[in-house]
């Protein structure tokens, strides 16, 4: 377990994934073991959102990728390689063609391995400031890599009634959880607000959208995206891809409200 201190603030990164963010004692980060999720964060990486109506393939220039939901970043694990008090780097390495196992595999898909046909190095690092967290995240490889990049941090929610803010308009918990596991799509968006029992601001650089999720009353996912993934059918996800071009750089920063 990686801790960081800075003033009053605590953070807590367990391989890699964002366990614990407290600001003068209040947490604001969802608990493992708590109702909704199994995880606190991860990563939607080199794709997002479900395949199984597309055989779990997706189509690539280099033909087509066995991939499972979000993708399969999310299967590998981090190596810790700096840390400060305020500061830590995690990095995942992926070798084209490598199986990387399915943890899905065999109670929720068919497929027991996944594959990816480019090499690529995923680089996420924290920044405890003043006054915010900030997650970099860094992705580089071969050129013209198609790929998307979506963060899924998970929230505890303290309050019945929370509001989340966005381009000025108010989404209720019981809008996000009408939508379902599609989750609640925010188009062209940057930052989003989230009014609980403290307020703390999600500001993202890179990613352009978002989309909402949970099933639950005690935890919310903001989730920063390059693409919403159920804006086309599973079998043309590939359209939602971008082109890596030498690094690509993506922030997002967690602004608690004093």
């Amino acid at each position: 377990m990686v801790q960081l201190k800075n003033n009053n603030s605590i953070v807590k990164i367990d391989a890699g994934e964002l366990v614990g963010y407290q600001v003068n004692g209040h947490e604001f980060i969802h608990q493992k073991g708590s109702p909704g999720w199994g995880s606190a964060d991860t990563e939607m990486f080199p794709i997002i959102g479900p395949v199984n109506e597309a055989d779990f393939r997706v189509k690539t220039p280099k033909g087509d990728a066995i991939q499972d939901q979000h993708g399969l970043l999310r299967q590998m694990d981090y190596e810790l390689e700096h840390q400060t008090d305020t500061s830590a780097v995690f990095a995942k390495e992926y070798q084209s063609g490598t199986e990387v196992s399915n943890s899905k595999f065999p109670e929720k898909s068919t497929e027991e391995a996944l594959s990816w046909p480019y090499d690529f190095r995923f680089e996420k690092s924290f920044l405890l400031t003043d006054d915010s967290l900030e997650v970099h995240f860094k992705v580089s490889g071969e050129e013209d890599m198609p790929f998307m990049l979506g963060y899924h941090p998970a929230f505890k929610l303290h309050s019945k009634s929370p509001i989340i803010l966005a381009q000025g308009k108010e989404i209720s918990l019981d809008e996000v959880l009408a939508v379902g596991s599609r989750a609640l799509q925010v188009e062209d968006c940057t930052s989003i607000i989230l009014k609980d029992e403290k307020e703390i601001t999600i500001a993202t650089e890179g990613f352009g959208n978002f989309m909402c999720w949970t099933e639950v009353r005690n935890m919310v996912c903001i989730e920063p995206i390059s693409f919403y993934p159920y804006a086309v059918e599973q079998v043309n996800l590939h359209q939602g891809f971008q082109k890596l071009k030498d690094a690509a750089q993506f922030k997002v920063i967690l602004n608690p409200k004093a």
